[in-house]
């Protein structure tokens, strides 16, 4: 297992969406462990294979709830669905979200508090998540990922404008800038 670099904002891997996953190869395991290894060094909560620079649909998550609960697995070719938002604005504490490809920043975002996804896990076998909350919020950021979009692309025009300075403070927004857990001084 292999800590990986993640890609930050600006790499055309994470603007493009990603390829469905043909077959579980010893290679897709592999990024699975990988991909497992670097999220918990990030530490993060999920993990998108293209934020390791790799164009498939396959992402982990990881979550500990207030009652200690963990809740970990992996998805490949997940499909979601959703209800809608609440319409509003999101709450700055109780709806702000990070990400490791804009790492260090926490932006509010409303989501939908309930989705259903359907995958396969690593062993071809089918899965079916029905979660709400924080749970359903990590699998709307982690699927985003597999389509193109970053959460900071989904932020109102103020908080955008603000997302584009950091980047241009911190020279991201370009292709190749990443960073590696427990090297580089970065969280998100």
């Amino acid at each position: 297992m292999a800590v990986l670099p993640i890609r930050i904002m600006g790499d055309p891997v994470l603007h493009s969406p990603a390829s469905p996953v043909e077959q579980i190869t010893e290679e897709v395991r592999t990024l699975v462990s990988d991909m497992f290894e670097t999220m918990d060094a990030a530490p993060g909560v999920g993990l998108a294979a293209p934020q390791v620079g790799v164009p498939l649909r396959i992402y982990t998550y990881n979550y500990v709830d207030d009652e200690d609960r963990p809740w970990r697995g992996v998805l490949i070719n997940p499909v979601l669905w959703m209800t809608p938002p609440e319409p509003g604005a999101p709450d700055p504490d109780l709806e702000a979200e990070g990400c490791l490809s804009f790492p260090g920043e926490r932006f509010p975002l409303r989501r939908s508090d309930r989705v259903r996804v359907t995958a396969i896990d690593l062993d071809g076998a089918p899965v079916t998540l029905e979660v709400d909350g924080w749970r359903a919020r990590i699998m709307q950021h982690e699927f985003d990922h597999l389509d193109g979009v970053l959460y900071i692309d989904r932020l109102s025009d103020a908080d955008w404008k603000t997302t584009q300075k950091i980047a241009r403070k911190r020279g991201w927004g370009r292709p190749g800038v990443s960073w590696l857990p427990g090297v580089d001084d970065l969280e998100g």
